[in-house]
């Protein structure tokens, strides 16, 4: 089964921006020493060799960090903050001793010896160092309490989702043991299912499983709606091993039930459709547009779920699009493989 990778404090140091801004501060650092009062010689020199090292420092503790990022990811963020200081220093202890066999002759701050040189540079790398693990702190801090904020308000979401899910599917149920009692054994055994997993359940579930709980859902509409109700399956030989919010489909197909079978007499045909490649899971809900009877707007909780929680499941990279496409209305669960 496949799992939702979790984040820790030190995926942050991965991302393109930071690094560009990793860059960027070096280069201003350089600058500063560059310009300050006391250099002697070339600013220009110095400030060339001054970017050099200050490049190979900040960048070769990144890198440092990121080939040990599994056993740090163990540790709790201001060990972490800790270990990274450390390997700032050790970092610069080393590029201060290669400074100082290839550049001792051009590089102005190599001229007044090495353990002069040695402790410049490590008071620099230590208060740089300093500043920017407090900001990565309040950086990850403030990241906690957005994730905390964002579960939160899906917990809000999940709880209205699952009584406008179950009173729906009640009320179909009511009717049909009055009308047809000889199904209802089956309709109160899907029934049992899909409220284990609106309840009781993983938040996540393979898509196997999903899928799984589409059928049943569409099963008991199908025995309200009988022939009104069509659906068209579409799914790969071999489903992806990937997982994704419980009762994320059902909602979908509720809403394609709703506005596009309901309203019509004749009603329609609901088209289902898995679609993979290397990169992309796609799940996609058609239902056709043609009913006739008034239009009902639906207040978008279970489409607000469903958007949140793929959001908070991919950490933003899945997403929930809806379009009208050829007469139909198209509502598709996209997620990174």
């Amino acid at each position: 089964m496949a799992r939702t990778p979790t984040i820790s404090a030190l995926d942050t140091l991965w991302q393109a921006p930071v690094i560009l801004w990793t860059i960027l501060a070096g280069e201003g650092l350089a600058a500063i020493l560059a310009m300050a009062p006391g250099v002697d010689g070339n600013r220009l020199i110095y400030f060339g060799t001054t970017s050099l090292v200050v490049q190979w420092v900040s960048l070769s503790t990144l890198g440092v960090l990121y080939l040990f990022r599994r056993p740090l990811a163990r540790l709790r963020p201001t060990r972490i903050a800790q270990m990274a200081l450390v390997t700032l220093i050790a970092v610069t202890a080393l590029v201060c001793a290669a400074g100082w066999l290839v550049l001792r002759e051009p590089w102005p701050l190599a001229r007044d010896g090495w353990l002069a040189m040695f402790l410049r540079l490590t008071g620099i790398a230590l208060v740089v160092g300093l500043m920017g693990l407090a900001a990565f702190l309040h950086h990850w801090r403030v990241r906690q309490l957005l994730l905390r904020t964002k579960q939160a308000e899906i917990e809000v979401v999940r709880a209205r989702v699952r009584p406008h899910f179950l009173f729906n599917t009640l009320n179909t149920g009511a009717a049909l043991v009055h009308q047809r009692p000889a199904e209802a054994e089956q309709l109160l055994l899907n029934l049992a299912d899909l409220f284990r997993a609106a309840l009781g359940g993983p938040q996540e579930v393979p898509l196997t499983e999903e899928l799984a709980l589409a059928r049943r859902y569409l099963e008991i509409e199908g025995l309200r709606f009988g022939e009104r109700l069509q659906v068209a399956w579409q799914l790969p030989d071999e489903l992806p091993q990937v997982t994704l919010p419980v009762l994320s489909l059902q909602p979908l197909v509720e809403n394609a039930i709703r506005h596009g079978i309901e309203r019509s007499p004749r009603g329609g045909e609901i088209g289902i459709v898995v679609r993979a490649d290397r990169d992309w899971l796609e799940i996609s809900v058609r239902n056709p547009l043609h009913g006739t009877g008034p239009s009902k707007p639906g207040h978008q909780v279970g489409q607000s779920g469903v958007r949140a929680r793929l959001h908070a499941m991919t950490h933003g990279r899945g997403h929930l699009e809806t379009r009208i496409e050829d007469g139909h209305y198209l509502a598709a669960i996209r997620l990174p493989l």
